[in-house]
């Protein structure tokens, strides 16, 4: 029998209804390989007994002829911010040690609904907060492509952030595909990093409902995978209006493997100026012009356009962000669930609490939400940062006038090695760059594998697009992808 582990969504599920293996048979071959792989750290929580016997349900509806779902008998991974009822949730937070919630998440509910087989909940940075897989209390996640040239040979290198342990899983063959969360960039970025697909939905488009909170008005769920088809496959079964989120959208949910035409002529690809900036690495301008080209050669219009905020989009994503996890973590004190750390007065056990609970990098951003938030500072920067949010969000409105996608990079640079930016919080934080613009304005955007660098290391470009038009960026992504001719490498023998 062929590699498992090598097939996409798609062919498994071919596969499958022509009954060339059992949904068992896949599920133990993906179990057998997350044992394999525990070096990358890719997971917090395996669930070995419920991939099991979520497999054999699917197995016993195909032989009873009953209906089929999307996602049916296909292994996945399960970011863990993402809550699962009877399965430890960690948000790879030290002070949620222990929480089973009594409830699913909307989006894992939906996934388990369509057949989805749950592998187990996987890693990243703690509470979704981080760029490089570093910052979990349950330590970092190692990308499975090394470096074939270059000063990073034999070096460990980082699968990005946070969304990294989704990210690892996929590329390393541990999962067929996995959820992820952006905020900021986080599911595209470490698709990037890892020579994965990452979608961004629209913000609203998959419910937030049971998924640990880090920035209310930008985290969104989105599906991690090997390819556009399998994008389309997942998040299909994954998006859908939800009345206890707020913000979800009251949508109906397009077919959006039907988009996948392959054909993009006379659609307008938007090149903004401000995202050639000073010292950007010649290896990411040279990838971004060779995706010009290839949309150009498939009949769509290239044309170059502004978004003249865009400088401001880093700064802004970085007060309200933190503003908003402020308001959010409020609620881990020790007294309802997680971990308590006792103290002589209840303000004595919230102090001992939070400092042994958090890490380092989710305190730095409390503080920053916290002060900003603060009597004094409330206008100066808070109320600022929103107001430009605003103009980011109008800039993408005026431009998506005479543009249908937008091209950019996906990051400013490659995988770069364990440790290396880790006590330069700025310089980590300047991954996001390129991601950060799409968050604030609530688009969709998404990450195609288009090449290598020079050292042999993935390399993603981006698309946005219209709010809710995730069809016509899935459309895009498709005949990019074709075009790129990635070669997807089995993660661990790269």
């Amino acid at each position: 029998m062929a590699d498992l582990t090598q097939f996409t969504l798609a062919e498994a599920r071919d596969a499958l209804a022509k009954k060339d293996f059992s949904a068992a048979e896949l599920a133990e071959t993906y179990i057998k390989a997350v044992q394999a792989g525990r070096d990358l750290n890719a997971y917090i929580t395996e669930t070995p007994e419920v991939a099991l016997e979520r497999a054999r349900e699917s197995d016993d509806r195909r032989a009873k002829g009953a209906p089929i779902g999307a996602m049916d008998g296909l292994p996945i991974a399960m970011k863990d911010l993402f809550c699962t009822e009877g399965v430890l949730t960690t948000a790879a937070s030290h002070i949620l040690d222990g929480f089973v919630p009594p409830y699913e998440s909307t989006v894992s509910a939906n996934l388990r609904s369509a057949g989805a087989v749950m592998l187990g909940k996987t890693n990243l940075d703690e509470f979704a907060m981080g760029s490089a897989n570093i910052t979990s209390y349950y330590g970092p996640v190692k990308n499975p492509w090394k470096a074939k040239g270059g000063a990073n040979v034999g070096k460990d290198l980082v699968p990005g952030g946070s969304s990294g342990g989704s990210a690892a899983a996929v590329a390393a063959g541990l999962a067929m595909a996995a959820t992820g969360t952006d905020t900021g960039g986080s599911i595209r970025q470490p698709a990037s990093f890892c020579g994965i697909t990452g979608l961004k939905p629209t913000y609203g488009r998959c419910s937030r409902w049971g998924v640990v909170a880090f920035a209310s008005s930008l985290d969104q769920a989105g599906p991690m995978t090997k390819t556009v088809r399998d994008a389309a496959i997942m998040l299909g079964a994954m998006a859908g209006h939800d009345p206890k989120d707020s913000t979800s959208a009251a949508m109906a949910v397009p077919d959006f493997e039907a988009a996948l035409t392959g054909d993009i002529r006379g659609l307008n690809v938007g090149i903004p100026k401000e995202y050639s900036m000073d010292g950007m690495d010649p290896e990411i301008q040279a990838l971004w012009d060779k995706g010009q080209e290839w949309l150009k050669a498939a009949g769509a219009n290239i044309k170059q356009i502004s978004l003249p905020h865009t400088k401001y989009a880093l700064a802004t994503y970085y007060i309200v962000a933190p503003a908003e996890a402020s308001a959010n973590l409020a609620r881990y004190d020790g007294v309802r669930y997680g971990l308590r750390v006792p103290g002589e007065s209840l303000d004595d056990m919230y102090m001992n609490t939070r400092g042994e609970g958090f890490g380092e990098e989710v305190q730095r951003r409390i503080l920053i939400g916290t002060y900003v938030l603060s009597s004094g500072y409330y206008d100066a920067y808070y109320i600022k940062a929103q107001r430009v949010r605003s103009l980011i969000a109008n800039d993408f409105k005026t431009a998506f006038k005479d543009v249908d996608v937008i091209l950019t990079p996906t990051a400013p640079t490659a995988a770069f090695p364990l440790g290396e930016k880790q006590e330069d919080p700025v310089a980590m934080y300047l991954n996001d760059v390129f991601t950060v613009p799409t968050s604030l304005a609530g688009l969709p955007g998404m990450s195609v594998p288009a090449g290598l660098s020079k050292d042999g290391l993935p390399l993603g470009l981006q698309l946005i697009g219209r709010a809710f038009d995730e069809e016509t960026l899935l459309r895009v992504a498709g005949v990019m992808e074709s075009a790129a001719a990635f070669s997807f490498h089995h993660g661990l023998e790269v």
